[in-house]
């Protein structure tokens, strides 16, 4: 986490743009098949794992990941960072009455942050006008609460007219901050169980959607363990 905030101050500090994504197990998944999302992960400057099954996947076929950088942590430290630096930051996304109440809540959390806008998620029919918006209200970072792979592909598609120096994309963590959705407890978080605080609190919607992701991902990784066995046998046997 320090590492990734020290980056991210030193590239502001220098005025170099920054695209930020973080990965999970479901962005994962689909990157296999969206190739416009994984052009869009692939083109950021910065990419963190955000969860555990990540981490744990990557440890798995010998990835060095020093550890999880979830999304709601970075946002927070990077709010200190620009209310420490006078930078001001934009809110893009959720429900109105959403993403007003987190604007609140940050702006009470860190009293001296400049919140230069923020704006609902729903504003499909004029990305545009949206752009322009963002681009004139003088923020220098702008963080994207919209769902997979709609922030990510909107971010990629007009970075270069936002006017900003930094954009990450951040989920569900409006939510969070407003107190819509908990987040699971430090312990569950750890043991890479956030899934199914997911679940347990919103299991109608959330448990298919879990099954499927983390299924494909099991045989993902299966898949590709195999592989770099055999291409151990392969070569061993060639020496």
């Amino acid at each position: 986490m320090d590492e990734t905030v020290e980056s991210i101050t030193s590239r502001l500090e220098q005025g170099k743009f920054t695209q930020h994504v973080v990965v999970n197990v479901a962005k994962l998944v689909h990157m296999q098949k969206d190739a416009e999302l994984a052009a869009s992960v692939r083109a950021c400057d910065i990419i963190n794992v955000d969860g555990m099954g990540v981490v744990w996947g990557a440890r798995l076929l010998g990835v060095p990941v020093p550890e999880r950088v979830a999304g709601v942590d970075l946002f927070e430290r990077l709010l200190e960072t620009a209310a420490r630096r006078g930078l001001p930051v934009f809110l893009l996304g959720a429900t109105d009455a959403v993403v007003s109440r987190a604007a609140n809540v940050v702006s009470q959390r860190h009293p001296e942050l400049r919140i230069a806008g923020y704006h609902h998620g729903y504003f499909w029919d004029d990305e545009e006008g949206m752009v322009e918006i963002i681009r004139d209200s003088g923020a220098r970072l702008l963080f994207v609460a919209i769902t997979s792979p709609k922030k990510e592909n909107f971010i990629d598609r007009w970075k270069g007219c936002l006017g900003v120096d930094f954009v990450m994309g951040v989920g569900g963590t409006f939510d969070v901050v407003a107190g819509s959705v908990r987040r699971a407890p430090r312990w569950m978080q750890r043991w890479g169980l956030e899934w199914a605080f997911r679940v347990a609190q919103e299991p109608r919607r959330m448990w298919k959607r879990y099954l499927v992701t983390n299924t494909r991902f099991a045989l993902m990784l299966i898949k590709r363990s195999l592989t770099l066995a055999f291409n151990r046998m392969a070569n061993g046997h060639a020496k």
